[in-house]
């Protein structure tokens, strides 16, 4: 992958999540909140795992390997964890606006949550990244379905690039 793509992919990965945002910013607390049964278990909790995820990649990517999962609560409301979330865009996207088509390959060393030690391509960390975020954008869909709330637009790879040509 050179830098052309990868920039692509996180412009589709922030240009979905903030749909996703869109769509959530009208619920109350408690739909915000509320168990629904789902592998994290409300939409506040997916968010938040979405957030996280990204944070512990981002610090790997600086040379720490956080070992402790950010608490699902971290964030007191959705405009808080928006203004993270903004603000870890931001990182994100100077780190790897600063890298070449080397630098993309490089393989970096971290480790996991367990203390395992892992090794992967920048470029499919970076990859990694885009396919979790839109993996999990799917599952708050069918979360606000499931409160009785509007979906998103389409978060889809497909309407991304129509919309930008």
């Amino acid at each position: 992958m050179n830098l052309g793509d990868v920039v692509l992919l996180v412009d589709y990965n922030y240009w979905g999540r903030d749909r996703i945002l869109d769509a959530v910013s009208p619920l109350s607390a408690d739909q915000y909140t509320r168990d629904l049964g789902n592998s994290f278990k409300s939409i506040r909790d997916t968010l938040t795992h979405m957030y996280s995820a990204e944070w512990v990649w981002y610090t790997r990517w600086n040379g720490e390997s956080p070992t402790t999962p950010m608490p699902m609560d971290r964030f007191s409301d959705l405009p808080a964890l928006t203004a993270a979330w903004r603000d870890l865009e931001g990182k994100m996207r100077s780190f790897i606006g600063a890298q070449d088509d080397q630098g993309l390959a490089q393989t970096m060393s971290y480790r996991l949550m367990n203390g395992q030690p892992g090794a992967s391509p920048l470029w499919q960390m970076i990859q990694h990244v885009v396919n979790h975020g839109s993996y999990h954008r799917g599952q708050v869909t069918t979360m606000l379905r499931q409160i009785g709330a509007a979906p998103p637009k389409s978060t889809d790879l497909i309407t991304f690039y129509r919309e930008r040509s």
